[in-house]
């Protein structure tokens, strides 16, 4: 079992930064594929960045690449989410997610899931 807490998310005007952070305490945090999805109101759940095991690989979705980076730190079980030049687009409520590796994150194919945290862009 894995617990992922979400949080950093905040508002912010249109071209500014936030920094995502998920905290996911235990000894298997390395064992998984990390990511973050998000959803908009009235939309589905979108992926937007996963990383490897070992932090070497990541993936990103088209809308996000070039803005968004993600990084994870093995040694303090956390995984973050640069957000540079937001747009509003961008608002969404983004949900860390684990799974058996960054492939099977990229697919949706996720074990767990933060709680959510919000982000909220103003143009």
């Amino acid at each position: 079992q894995v617990q992922l807490v979400d949080s950093g998310g905040g508002s912010v005007q249109a071209g500014g930064s936030l920094r995502l952070s998920c905290a996911a305490p235990g000894r298997a945090f390395t064992s998984y594929g990390m990511g973050w999805f998000r959803q908009a109101p009235g939309k589905e759940r979108e992926f937007v960045a996963a990383v490897s095991w070992g932090g070497g690989y990541t993936s990103y979705a088209d809308s996000v690449k070039g803005r968004f980076t993600v990084s994870r730190d093995n040694a303090k079980n956390m995984v973050y989410l640069q957000m540079n030049s937001l747009k509003s687009e961008d608002t969404a409520v983004y949900y860390c997610a684990a799974g058996a590796s960054l492939g099977a994150v990229v697919a949706g194919a996720v074990q767990y899931w933060g709680q959510g945290t919000q982000v909220t862009v103003s143009s």
